[in-house]
């Protein structure tokens, strides 16, 4: 699949997979300079803009090394960047440790995995089939 892709940064590469055809997403990188305090969480631009097809989705997942190593993750995991979305690709980045957190420009802070998605019509009904589930949820088959 291609897609369209505008670098606001020339001075920083295009997302790649570290291992093609093993990996599922590519490495976001930072656009900038910042620290994250620990418990703060920031908006970290990435100095991209993309054109997502219609019929797609955009989704931002975290690393994991981030958080196994540095309790870095994303607040709004997994983010969302619609097909309509023209602006830059930013990523919410929180820091659950208890040390700052440095990201230098062109660090990897996020993965990036393109799914297709599709658009749904409601039929509202006032039954619903029976499943072996049924209304259970929220722990109920344990911990």
């Amino acid at each position: 699949m291609k897609i369209k892709v505008k670098r606001l940064d020339k001075s920083l590469p295009l997302p790649e997979y570290q291992h093609y055809g093993e990996d599922a997403g590519m490495d976001l990188l930072s656009a900038e300079y910042t620290i994250i305090n620990p418990g703060e969480y920031k908006l970290v631009k990435t100095g991209l803009k993309i054109a997502i097809p219609q019929g797609y989705g955009g989704f931002v997942y975290p690393r994991s090394g981030l958080a196994i190593k540095h309790g870095i993750t994303i607040l709004n995991a997994d983010g969302v960047i619609d097909p309509g979305y023209r602006g830059e690709i930013g990523v919410i980045l929180i820091n659950h440790s208890q040390v700052d957190f440095e990201i230098k420009k062109g660090d990897r802070i996020a993965q990036l995995i393109i799914h297709p998605t599709l658009a749904i019509e409601w039929e509202e009904t006032e039954h619903l089939a029976e499943s072996v589930r049924g209304v259970g949820g929220f722990g109920h088959t344990g911990l």
